[in-house]
């Protein structure tokens, strides 16, 4: 799979690879949130698009696009606008995507990025044929709340899918007891979770010790088989190689 950046601005944001730390998730006891495998493989997923200028927005709760108010914070350009009203923020990314033939692009906010006052809208665009370029918006979601982006920030998150994926799936209700080995994992691991969630409130038990069972982390069934040869504790999307003449690539 191949994906391409073309700049359609003097100014190029910065793309990279999205990178696994959160600071919500940096700041738990423990920083137990990095235990969840989903949750971390979903911040890896994709590439990210920086603010290439820090700045402050503020919505006075009006429609119009003079409702809301952006205040630059250092220097840098390409800020956002307010093309739409409405509370909506607008950036541009200052590229124009291209994927191989039946993928669209997936682009949203930072995955598992909070921010207060302000959200992240989503959207799939069809890449492999389209001379458009998008933006990347994020609706207000309270008034009077300034809120801040900082150069460096990330403001979009993209990954390639399938075009035809949804429309593929042939999606099912079962009786778990149609698939009696699963039903027969799904109990065990029932079982063994009760269990060391009880143990947790035993003092010096082996699951206080453990503090959390990692058998999904580590790709395993309940009973210590391995559940999958191609399981992913990480996601290492390669950076963007610059393939223009006056650039670093080949």
């Amino acid at each position: 799979m191949r994906l391409i950046a073309y700049p359609t601005s003097a100014t190029q944001p910065e793309i990279r690879a999205a990178t696994r730390e959160r600071d919500w998730m940096e700041a738990l006891p423990d920083q137990f949130g990095y235990r969840c495998l989903p949750l971390v493989i979903a911040n890896c997923h994709g590439w990210e698009i920086l603010c290439p200028a820090g700045f402050e927005a503020t919505w006075n709760g009006g429609t119009g696009k003079d409702d809301i108010s952006i205040r630059r914070l250092d220097a840098g350009d390409l800020l956002p606008t307010t093309h739409f009203g409405s509370g909506i923020l607008t950036f541009h990314t200052g590229y124009l995507f291209q994927t191989e033939p039946g993928h669209n692009l997936w682009v949203q906010g930072p995955t598992n990025a909070l921010k207060d006052a302000i959200q992240p809208l989503t959207g799939v665009i069809e890449t492999d044929w389209s001379p458009y370029t998008f933006t990347m918006n994020w609706k207000f979601t309270r008034s009077g709340q300034a809120v801040r982006f900082e150069k460096g920030e990330p403001f979009c998150f993209l990954f390639p899918l399938s075009r035809d994926l949804i429309d593929g799936t042939e999606p099912e209700i079962r009786n778990l007891d149609d698939s009696p080995e699963l039903r027969d994992r799904y109990r065990a691991w029932t079982e063994s979770r009760n269990s060391f969630n009880t143990g947790l409130l035993e003092p010096g038990s082996e699951a206080q010790k453990a503090k959390w069972q990692k058998i999904y982390f580590q790709g395993d069934h309940p009973d210590g088989a391995t559940g999958a040869i191609d399981h992913k504790t990480k996601l290492t999307p390669r950076e963007f190689a610059d393939k223009r003449p006056d650039g670093d690539g080949d």
